[in-house]
């Protein structure tokens, strides 16, 4: 992780003291190029781009609510598995709907920490790695984490969502 800065901007600090709140010792660092698609996540990583856990955040189309699914960076999302785990019927999210419920911008969205968190769900295809890496805070921003340990504390439900 070359020329990592050595303080955090204040979105990716907030999820690194979000993390440290609740009994995670991961930690957040700021890399020199931006990752804000799973592939450049991952070349910049220098892991498999199924380990790199997306966020992706929807409208629950009933009550405006937020609807997270944290996926592995090589699935796409099946709205229908979703609304068959859930029950929730989806709605398209934009970015002033991602930005007003999470309290950041696309590309840098992490899986927690969010300002108004709705329903969390979790690619149980990410289970195959040991460690994950989500997005914390900003396109620059990520984290190393353990697969359980990001489902304890995110509070997700696992469930089968691959397109």
């Amino acid at each position: 992780q070359s020329h990592a800065m050595t303080t955090l901007s204040a979105s990716a600090q907030k999820v690194q003291d979000w993390l440290q709140a609740n009994g995670s010792a991961a930690l957040v660092t700021e890399l020199e190029h931006p990752g804000r698609t799973a592939a450049e996540a991952a070349a910049l990583l220098k892991c498999d781009v199924a380990q790199i856990a997306k966020s992706i955040i929807f409208r629950n189309a009933a009550d405006g609510t937020s609807v997270l699914v944290i996926t592995s960076g090589a699935n796409r999302v099946d709205e229908k598995k979703v609304t068959a785990l859930t029950g929730i019927t989806l709605a398209k999210a934009d970015a002033n709907f991602v930005r007003e419920q999470t309290g950041y911008a696309i590309g840098g969205v992490p899986p927690i920490a969010h300002a108004k968190p709705g329903t969390i769900i979790m690619d149980e295809d990410l289970f195959r790695f040991a460690t994950v890496f989500p997005a914390g805070g900003t396109p620059h921003a990520m984290f190393e984490i353990a697969t359980e340990e990001l489902w304890r504390v995110s509070g997700a439900r696992v469930g089968v969502v691959r397109a």
